[in-house]
């Protein structure tokens, strides 16, 4: 029998959800003499990966050592997103002047109630992922603890072997700390921890501005937090266009963020109940008093007790399992998807490849991961949203672009939701309507950015976006704009000359 993990602070909602994703009174079942499939890794990549092979008629075996639904139900995108929309409202109501609604200086934040609210619907999610559903529903095989690779085509778990004609690696990853002298000692939270908080900090630093740190900088912010961004470059979010991490930074410190640019923390140090983190930037020392820290950079890939040697599987401590395009690893038998081997972290790129996995492992197919269109979003407010090359990428290829860019201040739904700051963009190869890449920075953009990503995959290009009737007023409208900026361009001095020439003798 399973002993089911603990998830503070301990209350119904999280009882509930372990109820659902690690029950306590779990029995492995008996193995099946050979499995098509045995998944190693309950998170995205391999809840897809189990459901899908099992729905096309696999015998598959789904091992898990901690809790079903991996990061994204119990540490990440649900947790996370959350809280950001309670710190969205608390912004509105504050912000709501603008609108003719007075009294928002006056607002409270119970920040029990925040968490609360976020951990109920939490466990009203966890359903989905739960155990009983794989087994009773789906007919998968579900063993807790941990699965180690006894040889080429056997994994053992709990004192159980399982015998696989394919196995599938989905272990993810997990946060790492960077090796900053004395960190370990004064403590510190990750995506892991943070959400077991019952107490806002009244002070919190920020390790990093990539996407976790500005995600939770703002939102911590804005319900009441005193909070310092640290981080090593120039600016924030440093993977997209200047203008567009701008925008983000300078949102981010209308909201009372502080940064620390350029900064390089030398060591923390406890002193009571604070921590003191010794920082240098521009050539001086400075310290900076907090109560509680948050790591935001660094991820690990889960290669630890695999046994991967057994299997001849081979991966690196740092990068994780080495695949090829279509996700095989050196084991002919054995596959990988999701953050254990691919650069790109999300939980739609871990879905993506899961179904990659499906096809090649079990039949056959020749599907790749160079074949994908990928967008991200980082889900500050507003939103950067991506897909596809940056300039810089095309230009690094030789490849010649036509960068078109339409502010959200030309859009008549921005305007009326208060909502101008950002951009949509899109990249196409010069000369042509064909879409490179494409940025939308917008409270929505997570949203926006669909179309693009759409056309890419299709192959359809931006004219075809223009011909599309958008309803009015969107803020998406301002993707349409994008195309209609592109017909622009095409109206050279010759064509005007000949279209103006046609209406003349029609005049006739």
């Amino acid at each position: 029998m399973s002993k089911g993990p603990l998830i503070l602070p301990e209350n119904d909602y999280n009882q509930a959800l372990v109820n659902n994703v690690h029950p306590s009174d779990w029995t492995n079942p008996e193995p099946a003499d050979c499995y098509n499939l045995v998944v190693i890794g309950a998170g995205t990549a391999g809840l897809v990966t189990a459901a899908g092979a099992a729905g096309l008629g696999a015998k598959v075996a789904l091992i898990e050592r901690h809790l079903i639904g991996g990061d994204c139900l119990n540490y990440g995108c649900v947790p996370s997103k959350g809280i950001i929309r309670a710190a969205r409202a608390i912004h509105d109501v504050r912000t709501s002047e603008e609108f003719g609604i007075t009294g928002g200086e006056r607002l409270t934040i119970d920040f029990g109630e925040v968490m609360k609210r976020m951990r109920r619907i939490r466990s009203e999610i966890s359903p989905h992922d739960s155990a009983r559903r794989f087994r009773d529903e789906l007919g998968v095989d579900v063993f807790f603890g941990t699965g180690s690779f006894t040889g080429p085509d056997a994994i053992e778990v709990k004192g159980k072997r399982l015998r696989f004609k394919r196995a599938a690696i989905c272990t993810g990853a997990r946060a790492a700390a960077p090796p900053i002298p004395g960190i370990e000692e004064a403590g510190y939270l990750t995506n892991e921890t943070v959400f077991s908080l019952t107490s806002l900090p009244p002070r919190l630093a920020v390790i990093g501005g990539g996407p976790i740190g500005c995600e939770l900088a703002q939102t911590f912010a804005r319900l009441g937090s005193k909070v310092t961004v640290i981080e090593y470059v120039a600016h924030l979010l440093s993977r997209e266009d200047a203008d567009a991490a701008e925008v983000i930074q300078q949102a981010m410190i209308r909201d009372g963020v502080e940064l620390c640019l350029q900064a390089k923390i030398v060591g923390i140090a406890r002193r009571g109940s604070e921590k003191v983190i010794s920082v240098e930037q521009d050539g001086s020392s400075l310290e900076l008093v907090v109560d509680e820290i948050l790591v935001g950079v660094g991820r690990a890939p889960n290669v630890e007790g695999l046994n991967l040697e057994a299997a001849g599987v081979a991966y690196d401590p740092k990068q994780g399992v080495k695949v090829d395009e279509m996700l095989r690893t050196s084991n002919p038998r054995i596959f990988a998807a999701g953050d254990i081997c691919f650069p790109y972290k999300f939980t739609h790129t871990a879905d993506a490849l899961a179904r990659i996995l499906i096809a090649n492992a079990l039949f056959m197919g020749r599907r790749k991961t160079s074949a994908l269109v990928i967008p991200w979003c980082t889900y500050t407010d507003p939103e950067v949203a991506h897909v596809g090359m940056y300039e810089k990428d095309a230009m690094d290829k030789g490849i010649a672009v036509t960068t078109l860019t339409v502010p959200l201040a030309d859009v008549d739904r921005a305007l009326l939701d208060g909502e101008v700051e950002g951009f949509a963009r899109v990249h196409l190869r010069k000369g042509t309507d064909k879409i490179l890449g494409a940025t939308v920075v917008a409270r929505h953009a997570g949203e926006m950015i669909n179309e693009l990503s759409l056309a890419m995959t299709a192959g359809i290009g931006l004219s075809a976006i223009g011909q599309t009737i958008h309803p009015y007023p969107t803020q998406a409208e301002a993707v349409k704009k994008l195309a209609d900026a592109y017909n622009r361009t095409r109206l050279t001095p010759f064509v005007k000359k000949v279209l103006g020439s046609w209406l003349k003798w029609q005049r006739r």
